[in-house]
């Protein structure tokens, strides 16, 4: 086992879309755990788009991310030595170790996946933040019955995919939109949805509307731009619309040209009394985590839901797969394998 610990930190602030010159990857020392702590060694990382917000100095629901700090994210980690009661050597966790091969941990919000899980790095979309946030944001603030309309963008994203399926159990109409034809053909053909829309496309708001030809009653919002300026005038009286993300806007660094859209969106809302509602999925949800993983684990075992992971070997390939999913090149959940798992 190596004596080293790799981690990418961040070396800047980035203006706009950030580049490689933002991070840098070093090498210290592996630390040591003292009593009541536990070494863990990442075998999995996620990235998610949230981490571009981190990179800001900014005020947001959670602290930036310090020039020199680790990038932040959450890990399928092994434990690697321990002198906590509650682990032993060997013992998957979900942590949130960050962009690092090695971390130390008190136990301190640590999720125990046991010592032979099946699919450990599901932890990290469908079992873990990503298929949470679909779930509650979906059922919770969405509200979705059947016979409704639902759109989702990012459509075969972690997120939207999740939506779209879980849409479908609920008895709703679906739509997706996605960049490409590969991904619409992948979300009609393998995740079921009734039609994807590629955003791409030069009559993008038309096709949308031809096929929500009777509103929409509900949609999930992950993406803001150009897809929810053709989604506003096509919700209906009552429509939901759970915001989870913008992130066409997340390397924006002043408001978009053209005109001022706030107050066509704010009568929009009252006229057709939408409900917009943001949410952080365990600060409002935390709790229901266990509701969350008791269907969700039966909807995989039963084969309703589909979930497609994107597998980037090697934390040298980490700031290029993060830049990458800013711009939708990803097809699926993306996760860095660190490591191999331990040989015990």
């Amino acid at each position: 086992m190596s004596s080293n610990n790799r981690r990418i930190v961040l070396a800047s602030r980035p203006q706009g879309e950030p580049t490689a010159e933002n991070f840098r990857l070093e090498t210290v020392s592996k630390p040591t755990p003292q009593s009541g702590e536990v070494l863990l060694r990442a075998v999995y990382l996620s990235l998610d788009p949230y981490m571009r917000g981190r990179m800001n100095d900014a005020k947001s629901y959670a602290d930036p991310v310090g020039i020199d700090e680790v990038m932040v994210g959450a890990t399928v980690s092994q434990v690697e030595a321990s002198q906590h009661p509650d682990y032993k050597v060997g013992d998957w966790v979900l942590a949130f170790g960050g962009w690092q091969d090695y971390c130390v941990s008190n136990g301190e919000g640590l999720m125990n996946l046991g010592a032979n899980p099946s699919m450990p790095s599901y932890a990290l979309g469908i079992m873990g933040m990503p298929g949470f946030t679909a779930y509650m944001g979906l059922l919770e603030i969405g509200a979705p019955k059947a016979g409704d309309t639902l759109v989702v963008a990012a459509a075969t994203g972690p997120v939207g995919a999740t939506v779209g399926q879980i849409g479908k159990l609920k008895g709703c109409k679906v739509v997706g939109i996605a960049g490409g034809a590969e991904k619409c053909r992948h979300a009609v053909e393998v995740l079921g949805f009734d039609a994807c829309i590629d955003h791409k496309a030069a009559d993008f708001a038309e096709q949308l509307a031809a096929h929500c030809d009777q509103g929409i009653d509900v949609y999930f919002e992950n993406v803001g731009g150009k897809v929810f300026d053709a989604v506003l005038p096509l919700l209906n009286t009552g429509a939901r619309v759970p915001v989870c993300g913008m992130i066409s806007q997340y390397n924006a660094t002043s408001l978009p040209a053209g005109p001022d859209r706030l107050s066509l969106l704010m009568g929009t809302l009252l006229v057709k009394r939408i409900k917009m509602q943001g949410f952080i999925i365990f600060d409002d949800y935390g709790h229901r985590y266990p509701e969350f993983a008791k269907d969700m684990s039966q909807w995989l075992a039963n084969g309703k839901i589909q979930y497609r992971e994107h597998l980037v070997d090697g934390i040298e390939n980490t700031t290029k797969a993060f830049i990458g999913l800013l711009k939708g090149e990803n097809f699926g959940k993306l996760v860095i394998k660190l490591n191999e798992p331990l040989s015990i």
